[in-house]
């Protein structure tokens, strides 16, 4: 939907198809960019996409958002994906421990209709896998999170379970309600996390809105919002897309252009956006483009493993639930997303799944099977008909104290070449909002540098959640 501005017809190259790349394509070319998107993949979506197994759709990983991601939220409505990854209506996670002297015992992270933090009183102050002291301590410790200032850079030199721990938290309120959170959208554990980053998730998320933390996901499969439905508003405006398409080189002219070399084709365009992964950044980057481009290669990565079981009847009556005592730590119902005509299908999501990540198959069934009858009783008489694991060794960028400053910023030494990525500085850590949120800086640098106006549905992602 190209704004209708006239003036030269300027040509970006993305290079990277994933929710960065997307994201700065459509920006870019909503305002009258000539664009051309390359992906060396058969498909978008980067590394929230899905696959066939035999006649199931599966995804990769488990992925789910908040009312506070705007940026996702604007991605979502952007391809017309919006009624397929609904919210909840108010936040509402049961929260299973397994592990207790009496018995299984269930409790919920619920939010009420009253103004932060006030909307979570009712749900710490009844929540059973705490004590009365540790919640009073949570409670504490919540508004001392709320009242760190996320621009001070001391904050990431700092990890969040040594802030936890001086400020009265328990291992086990630790695991039972700021990991509960905190390894899903950190992908680390409190002591493995940068304090800005998880102060930035828990201010963001939990003590802003009331409604901030209200949780949507995808329920069809989410090759369908992130390739298909992508795709189709990427042609819709005007973008060459070109899957199987790896970029071999990127190369400035003395007159300003670029050249971006594939097998077969050099493509010459006025802006470049990498967005890949931080080490194939690292490759493609002309001299001088960084000030330390070493620095990329010293972001670390985070694993995640997810766990896929088929019953041959229904186990859980819950759209997910969270786990204590216990490896297992999300567990999603993906049986009518995946298109499953009979019995039931689970997906467990694994975050920070370091020792687990090589696992075998067998061994990884041996250790998971076990839990998920102490945690749903169902599953104790139902059985089993397939049993699979997915593996993304490098899932995220690793939140370690001091990450912030590797991360660049979406301009670059160059001009004209911009980078987008959740690795990069947008403030939140490796999710999906990160990277939309990259994707849009990195358009928004090249149309100041193009002299292009930004377009209307665009930058209006900071509204309040």
């Amino acid at each position: 939907m190209p704004d209708g501005t006239t003036g030269p017809t300027r040509h970006a190259v993305i290079v990277g198809g994933g929710l960065a790349g997307v994201t700065a394509a459509l920006a870019l070319a909503d305002a009258g960019v000539r664009v051309t998107l390359l992906e060396s993949r058969p498909r978008l979506g980067g590394l929230a996409f899905s696959f066939q197994r035999g006649e199931l759709t599966v995804d990769n990983g488990q992925h789910v958002y908040m009312r506070c991601c705007t940026a996702y939220r604007w991605f979502l409505d952007r391809i017309d994906g919006t009624a397929l990854a609904p919210l909840q209506d108010r936040l509402d996670v049961p929260v299973v421990d397994a592990d207790r002297p009496e018995g299984r015992r269930l409790g919920r992270l619920r939010r009420d209709a009253l103004p932060a933090p006030l909307h979570l009183g009712r749900t710490l102050a009844t929540y059973p896998h705490l004590s009365l002291a540790e919640r009073s301590k949570v409670g504490r410790a919540a508004l001392a999170l709320k009242g760190l200032d996320l621009a001070d850079p001391a904050l990431d030199r700092q990890d969040f379970g040594s802030w936890l721990a001086a400020h009265g938290q328990s291992a086990r309120a630790i695991e039972a309600l700021w990991d509960l959170v905190g390894v899903a959208t950190l992908n680390a554990v409190a002591g493995d996390a940068s304090l800005a980053l998880a102060a930035m998730v828990f201010k963001t998320g939990l003590l802003s809105a009331p409604g901030a933390a209200d949780i949507g996901w995808a329920h069809v499969p989410l090759g369908e919002l992130h390739d298909r439905l992508a795709r189709k508003a990427l042609d819709s405006a005007g973008v060459r897309t070109e899957v199987r398409s790896r970029v071999t080189s990127v190369s400035p002219h003395t007159n300003g252009r670029w050249s971006v070399e594939v097998p077969g084709e050099s493509i010459e365009a006025d802006a470049v956006v990498l967005a890949v992964p931080q080490r194939e950044t690292h490759d493609l980057l002309p001299d001088g483009a960084l000030d330390a481009p070493g620095r990329l290669l010293e972001i670390g990565t985070a694993p995640i493993l997810n766990v896929h079981v088929v019953y041959d009847r229904k186990v859980l009556d819950a759209p997910f639930l969270a786990a204590l005592g216990s490896p297992v730590q999300w567990v999603f119902d993906r049986t009518d997303a995946s298109g499953l005509k009979e019995g039931q299908y689970l997906a467990l999501s694994q975050s920070a799944a370091q020792e687990e990540i090589d696992l075998p198959v067998a061994e990884l069934r041996e250790r998971y099977l076990p839990e998920l009858a102490r945690l749903l009783p169902l599953t104790r008489g139902a059985g089993v008909r397939d049993f699979f694991v997915t593996r993304e060794r490098t899932a995220t960028f690793a939140p370690a104290p001091g990450v912030a400053r590797l991360r660049p910023g979406a301009r670059t030494r160059t001009p004209g070449l911009y980078l987008a990525g959740a690795w990069t500085a947008t403030g939140w850590p490796a999710t999906m909002e990160g990277a939309v949120r990259s994707g849009v800086s990195a358009a928004d640098a090249a149309l100041r540098a193009l002299g292009r106006p930004r377009p209307a549905r665009l930058f209006d992602i900071e509204e309040a959640a």
